[in-house]
């Protein structure tokens, strides 16, 4: 829908370009504290009234585009529509969000705005409406509307902006910079907060800290828009993994063991826990890569398990996780 015959557009016209930037904080020289609640709040669907108008759509358009969907409990269309436009929004990651307007309940908003037939889409950046549709239209209609919305509305240049910031705290994470680290990932969830990589940092910073439940925590509050996402899940292993460990026992005694009896498996296998809780991520897969070796049937084949749960609590590119795995295709494929 164009400009031209766009029944929403604000004389304007066009979108605003959204310049994001995160500034790079000093630390300070306490232990920076990840907030644990902020991103849990980015809700990317509400219902809202005439009162809540000003602030969930007008002032709420003005960090991302919002959606305005006009809808009546006895419109069969508007039925049909909600769940594909609440989906395609939850898909979107963020970019956007999605306010429903009941208009028997409150008809002023749609009144002023001319909506004449329902459903109707209005979307909204920087306090005006800039574009819009009408019926229930197909999914992929809808999320080449909302591609081309977050592109208008700058879009691509906030994502440029957050993966800079992302490879920043990284660099700073690698360094030891816990505080830095903390602060970026804090500044990225006040501008997204339902980025998946800066609350995964946040989590496993906590974790690498000992907070334990505090990090387990912060994964049980996630944003439901990436509770499922592969950052997440491999702070949640890292958490098994750290639970396990807790009663494994010490080191010292397990090396003893085994000095005695190389067979003792069982004593390698928690010695693995316990060199993976500690960092030593090589040392533990090659603990577990050992058992293999000698008895690939042990604890119905649990070396190879549990092999599997650490490569996802590395992640896919950790070198540990590419030099064992190359170790562990040597030794199944040969």
């Amino acid at each position: 829908m164009s400009a031209k015959d766009n029944p929403f557009a604000s004389g304007q016209g066009g979108y605003g370009a959204q310049n994001v930037q995160f500034g790079g904080a000093d630390a300070g020289n306490g232990a920076a504290q990840p907030a644990t609640s902020g991103a849990a709040g980015g809700d990317l669907v509400k219902d809202t009234t005439t009162a809540g108008f000003q602030q969930d759509v007008i002032a709420e358009s003005r960090n991302q585009p919002v959606l305005v969907d006009f809808w009546a409990p006895w419109c069969g269309p508007c039925r049909q529509l909600a769940p594909l436009i609440e989906a395609a929004v939850r898909k979107a990651g963020g970019k956007v969000k999605l306010v429903k307007m009941n208009i028997d309940e409150h008809p002023a908003i749609a009144g002023q705005m001319g909506v004449q037939s329902i459903p109707a889409v209005v979307a909204f950046h920087n306090g005006q409406p800039v574009d819009g549709f009408m019926g229930a239209v197909p999914e992929t209609q809808i999320e080449e509307f909302i591609k081309r919305l977050v592109a208008g509305a700058g879009g691509d240049s906030q994502e440029q902006a957050v993966g800079q910031a992302l490879e920043a705290a990284n660099a700073a994470r690698e360094a030891g910079d816990v505080n830095q680290a903390a602060q970026i990932y804090q500044m990225i969830l006040q501008q997204v907060p339902d980025n998946a990589a800066a609350y995964a940092g946040l989590a496993g910073m906590l974790l690498d800290a000992g907070e334990t439940d505090k990090a387990r925590q912060m994964i049980a509050q996630a944003p439901e828009s990436i509770a499922e996402s592969a950052e997440l899940a491999s702070v949640r292993a890292r958490l098994e993994l750290a639970e396990k460990v807790a009663g494994l026992g010490d080191p010292a005694e397990l090396e003893r063991r085994l000095a005695g009896n190389p067979d003792d498996h069982d004593a390698r296998f928690d010695l693995a826990q316990i060199r993976n809780a500690t960092g030593d991520r090589e040392a533990a897969a090659d603990l577990l890569l050992e058992i293999m070796r000698a008895d690939r049937e042990w604890r119905d084949d649990g070396a190879r398990k549990e092999l599997l749960k650490f490569f996802e609590a590395w992640g896919p590119t950790d070198p540990a996780t590419v030099k064992a795995r190359r170790k562990l295709s040597s030794m199944l494929f040969r």
